[in-house]
């Protein structure tokens, strides 16, 4: 579905939508939803709406630019607005990310499982999303692995209470 005919859709259409489709239906509705969310956000970052004449505008809308976002339910394609003098910067996605953060929690979830970079397509592609990459995969565990190693070379900053016990126990039993 292209932008114009999201917008065309109301609530109720994508409702009946989402139930008589539902993996068509769902992807429809996260992308309309993912795309007002970054068109609110263009509007509070522009002082204005489009089209909307204010003295409280800061920049001017200039255009969108196709994204797409992997999620569970297939790729989307998104449309990220542009401002002309501020760089946009989204919530829905991080700079240069095309996967969707549930798909990164079950990459590393199957890495830290044993699953090997390579195989990992397999269990990815049972969530559709066609192609994953091993370097994508690769970069996504390189990044975990210094999130690790800085959480344990972080540095103590108070003291921690501890106990030693040690329990010796002698049992004797007497026959008579």
């Amino acid at each position: 579905m292209t932008t114009e005919e999201y917008r065309a859709m109301n609530s109720k259409d994508l409702v009946v939508n989402y139930l008589t489709d539902n993996e068509e239906g769902m992807r429809n509705v996260i992308t309309w939803f993912l795309n007002e969310v970054m068109q609110r956000e263009a509007d509070e970052l522009a002082g204005a709406g489009r089209y909307e004449r204010t003295g409280s505008r800061r920049t001017y809308r200039n255009g969108t630019r196709s994204r797409s976002l992997k999620s569970r339910y297939g790729s989307l394609s998104l449309d990220k607005p542009l401002l002309r003098d501020i760089p946009f910067k989204t919530q829905v996605f991080e700079r240069y990310s095309r996967v969707e953060q549930a798909l990164e929690n079950a990459i590393i979830e199957s890495y830290l499982q044993g699953v090997s970079t390579r195989k990992i397509q397999n269990v990815i592609s049972t969530l559709g999303v066609e192609k994953i990459s091993a370097s994508y995969v690769s970069s996504i565990v390189k990044e975990l692995d210094e999130k690790v190693i800085g959480f344990l070379s972080r540095p103590v900053e108070s003291h921690i209470p501890y106990t030693f016990s040690w329990m010796l126990r002698i049992s004797r039993s007497e026959t008579e």
